[in-house]
């Protein structure tokens, strides 16, 4: 049974994003108020606010934690054409009034954009500390920190020109392949075509090149998520847009190695292996488990609902979580789905806990 409860965020508008960290027990969120709070669940199971502070001079869209081996950093986005690097002081003497807050830095502000940077992830830990920007004007950045003990040097290492503009963007996790990148776009025109491209860096030339168009996903994109990958032979990305979409990628041949074809690209087999419109309205994110079995999905419709797959790798829905706290049994027995743990629908996977935006977009609900 799920338990959906109310945190009083007392933003001032509307949230934009929410974020865990890669234990569960941190969250952050953001909004139009041009803030963000950072939230510490406390051992009774309250979510506590540490942290809230003014980030930008305009809405922030979204905001995301470093691997904590990197510390407690944290990056953000803004409708101001910047993205921020923050990492929390631990140890500095705080005012009175400031006990039991903890004190945040803006360590780097990155302004590359002409437009609205719409969307930051910091890359898988193996790659060190990386960080992808997408902006409106269709520029994906790619920054990196050469000294992770000093956060205040980030050095611009690639630009890529998508000729779209951009909404949503994930890394790939995957060690066993190349560093791997896809790019959702917002354009509104069916003409403009697949609105997901598939981006993979070649350690050879030292670029990032476009290896795959998603010509089937023709309207706008809002979000975009790769799957952990625990031992699959492919690769799984979920998509929402007017309804929510799982595609598999399966690498035809092996990649170029730097005694052959210096200059050549994985192939890949696409597959769209399931496309729900059970939401009925716009989804507007989709986040993993911890393993890539379980998606979660959010709409406008006001629900969470899970999608998981069977040993014949057909999808289906598992469960659909309300607002209320109801769990409908619409899609099917619920049973034993609290075992499977319940990725957030709005940033990282967090624990059992997940999100979804309140109705006046100023309180959050987790389950």
């Amino acid at each position: 049974m799920f338990v959906a409860r109310s945190i009083s965020a007392e933003h001032k508008d509307l949230i934009h994003d929410v974020s865990y960290d890669f234990h569960g027990r941190r969250m952050a969120t953001c909004s139009s108020d041009q803030t963000i709070k950072v939230w510490d669940l406390t051992d009774d199971g309250e979510w506590q606010c540490t942290a809230s502070w003014k980030t930008h001079s305009g809405s922030v869209w979204k905001v995301t934690w470093a691997h904590p081996e990197f510390g407690q950093v944290l990056a953000s986005c803004s409708f101001d054409r910047t993205a921020a690097v923050w990492e929390e002081v631990v140890g500095e003497s705080l005012a009175s009034t400031q006990r039991g807050q903890s004190h945040w830095v803006k360590r780097a502000n990155l302004v590359d954009s002409r437009t609205s940077v719409t969307d930051v992830k910091f890359g898988p830990k193996h790659m060190g500390l990386q960080l992808a920007t997408c902006s409106a004007d269709g520029v994906v950045r790619i920054y990196e920190a050469p000294d992770v003990m000093n956060l205040s040097q980030w050095s611009l290492q690639h630009e890529i020109n998508t000729k779209l503009s951009c909404s949503c963007l994930s890394w790939n996790p995957s060690r066993l392949h190349l560093p791997m990148l896809a790019v959702g776009s917002d354009d509104t025109n069916p003409s403009a075509g697949g609105k997901v491209q598939i981006y993979e860096y070649n350690d050879n030339i030292r670029k990032w090149q476009k290896v795959e168009t998603l010509m089937a996903i023709t309207d706008a994109v809002h979000h975009i998520s790769f799957a952990p990958n625990l031992g699959r032979s492919y690769h799984l990305l979920a998509i929402a847009t007017k309804d929510v979409r799982i595609i598999t990628l399966r690498c035809l041949r092996k990649e170029p190695n730097a005694g052959a074809n210096p200059g050549g690209m994985s192939k890949f087999e696409i597959r769209q292996a399931a496309q729900f419109d059970e939401h009925n309205s716009q989804v507007w994110r989709v986040s993993w488990n911890i393993t890539g079995t379980v998606l979660a999905s959010s709409g406008d419709d006001g629900c969470v609902r899970l999608w998981k797959a069977n040993y014949l790798d057909n999808w289906k829905c598992i469960s659909v979580l309300r607002g209320d706290g109801s769990v409908s049994n619409a899609a099917g027995s619920s049973a034993g789905v609290n075992q499977l743990g319940v990725p957030n629908a709005g940033g990282n996977f967090g624990g059992s806990r997940g999100f979804k935006q309140g109705g006046s977009g100023q309180n959050s609900m987790w389950y």
